[in-house]
């Protein structure tokens, strides 16, 4: 069980937003506001619409309206910074 409340969510939404995106040792990295670069390995469960895609694809992404996600759009899917932030990314 997600050990965050709402009310955290919702602040770690608020005040933390994606900046950009980086691919490096088959994982991907995303550079947040504060600082912080969270990383993940492609061969994460989640993850495998990313790793099967083209590095082209991949280079393709966008940081959504206030930094709340990274999407790809030729992939139609995306990355929630809130994701990043839990204690079970992507879980």
């Amino acid at each position: 069980m997600n050990t965050l409340s709402k009310t955290t969510t919702r602040n770690l939404e608020a005040t933390v937003a994606a900046t950009g995106v980086r691919f490096a040792e088959g994982k991907v990295s995303i550079a947040l506001s504060d600082g912080r670069e969270v990383s993940l390995p492609l061969e994460h469960p989640y993850l495998g619409w990313l790793k099967a895609a083209t590095p082209e694809q991949q280079a393709h992404w966008q940081v959504e309206p206030h930094g709340f996600a990274v999407y790809w759009p030729d992939l139609d899917d995306g990355i929630e910074v809130v994701h990043l932030l839990w204690p079970d990314p992507l879980s």
